[in-house]
């Protein structure tokens, strides 16, 4: 199966899955950032301003973990951003044809919050910004992230308790 934290950027997703493959003894991450880097390297791809903008770079994820999952079994934890229904309707259905059971959170926390993380996580201050930069994408993709996905308000909650709410949904009979 693969349980998918989507939300915004510093939104605390890498830290819950890191939790959670600490709950989920066959659980593992695949960082799904990296096909977009391989993608990067592929010479006359059209400029974009994010690489799931390609289409190869959708059709990829898919693949990679239909892949993963056949040759490892157990549990991918995805955490990864997709701010566009479009992109993340073609993910999911791709993902139901493979046959792969699919979990979707929201990975959410209240504005001040999400603006405090980000301004005092360690990334460097460009990276800072580009998160800020990206705030109203997000907000402008709530209302299909809220339909399409489990939504986990981690306003005042630690990383290890979202990553057991989640663990829970998820696999209740391990609780």
């Amino acid at each position: 199966m693969i349980i998918w934290l989507n939300g915004t950027f510093g939104a605390g997703k890498t830290t819950t899955a890191g939790e959670l493959v600490e709950l989920i003894p066959e659980a593992r991450i695949f960082d799904s950032e990296y096909v977009g880097y391989m993608l990067r390297h592929v010479r006359d791809l059209p400029q974009v301003r994010n690489f799931q903008q390609w289409p190869p770079w959708r059709g990829l994820v898919v693949e990679t973990a239909s892949q993963l999952l056949g040759y490892l079994g157990g549990v991918l934890v995805i955490p990864q951003t997709v701010l566009v229904e479009e992109y993340w309707t073609e993910i999911r259905t791709g993902l139901e044809k493979a046959g792969i059971p699919l979990h979707h959170f929201l990975v959410h926390t209240d504005q001040d919050t999400l603006i405090h993380r980000i301004e005092t996580d360690g990334v460097e201050r460009e990276a800072r910004q580009w998160r800020l930069d990206h705030l109203p994408d997000y907000r402008d993709a709530l209302p299909w992230l809220s339909r399409e996905a489990t939504t986990v308000d981690t306003t005042g909650v630690p990383p290890e308790r979202v990553a057991q709410i989640i663990a829970v949904d998820v696999l209740p009979h391990r609780a």
